[in-house]
């Protein structure tokens, strides 16, 4: 379970809350431009973008939970266990693309969300394991300075969407959030006020107009609490604001436990500076903000940094 964000300011930020109950021995990886790039159907990139985000830990290829490249396009994989829907076999005249594979193929070659879009438009995204591990069931929130938008592997394709609400949560489908904003329209960070014929009514306290925003850690409630908070930010708002926003809809541990038992809480959050090549990261047991920027490029190794 997580949540991502696209925050349109005075300045543009990207990133996520990292909601789940297990280590993926995530760390902070720099791939540089010089870093070959090799795909199960795709042509192999001796030459791309450098990247920058979170991966697991493996030196072979960057299996990005998250990341932003050298031109600021960012995108973002949260897990979509129901709906995520993989073709079996791959198919001729259109790009294969494992679930793996996916943000590293994209940020290596495409420098905004419409050139990303238009790649994807002629996609398949098959589910082909990455060594011993299983295709992870995900959907994905692409976004730049200028707008932002979700793919999501559907049994009758990759489906892309506008996304204005920019965010993005889990289960169930894209477009389900959005109708279901529309059951919160009346929700306001305005005092209420109210007439009941000729009786005005109006509240004793602070943060009335927002009752009935919901509180639970389910991911249609975080999708409403974090386009209410997101969309009443000012614009002039920076990183450490955008990390209140991930807090407002993060898990606590001990809050949420999986049907096994096991703690579901914020692992971590992200924020990406793009236009700054910075990437900035807040770990579960750590009151501290690191920073993160697009390395030198010093061979073509893929450079991990500890969360």
């Amino acid at each position: 379970m997580c949540t991502c964000l696209a925050f349109y300011g005075d300045k543009f930020l990207f990133g996520r809350n990292m909601d789940v109950e297990y280590s993926f021995g995530e760390r902070v990886a720099f791939v540089p431009r010089s870093f070959a790039l090799r795909f199960g159907a795709e042509k192999q990139q001796t030459a791309h973008y450098a990247m920058l985000g979170t991966a697991a830990g493996d030196p072979d290829f960057p299996l990005f939970a998250e990341a932003v490249n050298e031109k600021g396009l960012c995108a973002a994989g949260l897990n979509f266990p129901q709906s995520a829907h993989y073709a079996e076999s791959r198919a001729g005249g259109v790009h294969n693309v494992a679930p793996h594979e996916f943000i590293a193929w994209l940020l290596g070659q495409c420098e905004s969300v419409s050139q990303a879009q238009a790649l994807l438009e002629n996609t398949r995204i098959v589910g082909e394991r990455y060594k011993e591990l299983p295709a992870a069931p995900l959907h994905w929130m692409i976004a730049d300075a200028s707008r932002c938008i979700v793919a999501e592997p559907r049994r009758d394709g990759l489906k892309i969407y506008r996304n204005d609400a920019c965010v993005l949560a889990n289960e169930p489908p894209f477009p389900y959030h959005l109708a279901n904003l529309g059951n919160y329209a009346g929700l306001s960070a305005q005092p209420p006020q109210s007439k009941f014929g000729a009786l005005s009514v109006q509240a004793d306290w602070q943060g009335a107009g927002a009752h009935g925003l919901p509180g639970d850690a389910g991911s249609p409630s975080r999708f409403v609490r974090a386009a209410f908070l997101l969309h009443n930010a000012g614009r002039e708002e920076g990183v450490a604001h955008f990390f209140h926003l991930l807090s407002g809809v993060e898990m606590v541990r001990g809050s949420v436990l999986t049907k096994e038992g096991k703690p579901d809480y914020t692992r971590y959050a992200c924020c990406i500076d793009a236009a700054a090549g910075k990437y900035y990261l807040r770990a579960y047991d750590s009151l501290s903000v690191r920073e993160f920027s697009f390395a030198e490029e010093e061979g073509g190794q893929i450079r991990f940094y500890e969360h």
